[in-house]
């Protein structure tokens, strides 16, 4: 067995005429059973007949009995552990000659894994101050609020306004029509032309607003153009936000006070920005990991984690109401600009494996419920249903190693030395010289 490069090994084989003659005669014996051939019945015609009339065919099926037959004995006998399909060339077969071929075949990595215990990493727990207290528990407030109709009167710059509208000149097509539409004058988020328009208007009150759009506006129907709207001013309405008392925290839950509920909101965002930094201090350990080993990885687990890494930029394309098929992306510069990525995704993840291997870590029934239980919640699926899909298409062994893995980053976190991250320099503001 020759090696070609990194895990790509090339090998000679060659098949005997005893067993090209066993194959035969099984392929033979095989396609006599359902050959159908005019005057005889089915499974009855001679042999003779048979090697005759499906030369082809019986050539074709030797081939693919004796070659993976001949790689496998070969594989077992030189203890290989051979990643994906192998690659046949040179194949020579002739009547009355043994065959001949070439394969060529990426070979799992077989490498030392070095001390991965006590890595170092920049990592603190997270601190959270009483104005980030304040801040979240007003968001909080704000998402409770009650818009309150009241009484008549003209709309004035922060008002909070009901409008149905319907477009009319301007735009081509199906009119936009919307019957209650709520928005806040002087807000921001309001295009200035509906601001100006409804001030002063008076619930029931009724007007023409034009309004002209940019070219980069996002509804490109509406990009570009000057549309007027029939615009019905409907209600104006108060903001009334909950009082930051202990009723309010009464109705958030199992709160006697707001104190408590304050706590609950501190233990929230710590527990967010403790995950969030943990992550990235797992991620920096997995670099890291990687970094301290140096070993060639297979082509084939390569060019599988392009395909991986396509299809989420695809994903992430479809997210956003893109679709990438409008784009023509060439593919094979996208894989080229993305190689390096794979390579080192793939070390890490065989890294990861040795790792959970010398610290037998496992993954239980229990581990792998919570995950299809997870899931059920998610698609609101019954747990039968969903578990019956992923034992279909071996979703249960990827859920299983994603908790293995999971479990596995968890150690080299536990055992890595954590450091207090470098401060980072102030962000100078740039001097103009005159």
């Amino acid at each position: 067995m020759a090696l070609i490069e990194g895990c790509r090994h090339e090998l000679e084989l060659t098949v005997s005429l005893d067993e090209i003659a066993k194959a035969t005669e099984a392929v033979v014996a095989k396609i006599q059973k359902k050959a159908l051939l005019k005057g005889f019945r089915p499974g009855k015609a001679p042999l003779s007949v048979i090697r005759s009339q499906f030369q082809n065919e019986i050539r074709q099926d030797v081939i693919e009995e004796v070659i993976p037959e001949a790689l496998n004995a070969r594989f077992t006998a030189d203890k290989v552990s051979v990643v994906g399909q192998p690659s046949i060339t040179e194949l020579n077969f002739e009547p009355g000659q043994p065959m001949t071929f070439k394969a060529q075949f990426d070979v799992h990595p077989d490498f030392e894994l070095n001390e991965y215990k006590g890595l170092e990493v920049e990592y603190e727990d997270p601190f959270v101050t009483e104005a980030d207290i304040a801040d979240r528990v007003e968001q909080i407030r704000e998402s409770k609020a009650e818009y309150v109709n009241i009484d008549p009167r003209p709309a004035a710059d922060g008002d909070y306004v009901v409008v149905g509208i319907e477009s009319g000149d301007g735009l081509d097509g199906e009119p936009m029509r919307n019957p209650e539409m709520t928005l806040q004058l002087g807000n921001p988020d309001t295009i200035p032309a509906f601001t100006e328009g409804i001030a002063g208007m008076t619930p029931g009150e009724s007007k023409d607003i034009s309004v002209t759009y940019g070219e980069d506006y996002g509804q490109e129907r509406l990009a570009g153009k000057t549309v007027t709207f029939d615009v019905e001013l409907k209600f104006i309405r108060r903001k009334d936000v909950p009082a930051l008392d202990d009723d309010f925290a009464q109705s958030m839950g199992d709160f006697r006070t707001i104190d408590e509920f304050k706590e609950q909101v501190k233990a929230s965002i710590f527990a967010e920005r403790q995950y969030r930094a943990q992550e990235d201090a797992k991620n920096l350990l997995i670099e890291k990991l990687a970094d301290t080993h140096d070993f060639a990885v297979p082509e084939t687990y390569v060019d599988r984690q392009l395909n991986i890494q396509l299809e989420s930029y695809a994903r992430s394309l479809q997210s956003q109401g893109i679709d990438p098929r409008q784009l023509n992306l060439d593919v094979s510069k996208f894989k080229e600009s993305q190689k390096d990525r794979a390579i080192r995704d793939v070390k890490a993840t065989l890294l990861l494996d040795k790792v959970a291997e010398r610290e037998s870590v496992g993954v239980s029934q229990e581990d792998i419920d919570k995950e299809v239980q997870r899931a059920a919640r998610q698609q609101r699926e019954p747990v039968a249903a969903v578990r019956a899909k992923l034992e279909k298409d071996g979703g249960l062994d990827r859920i299983a190693n994603s908790i293995r893995t999971t479990k596995t980053i968890g150690l080299l976190f536990d055992y890595a030395r954590k450091v207090t991250p470098t401060p980072k320099p102030p962000v100078e503001d740039e001097k103009v010289e005159a």
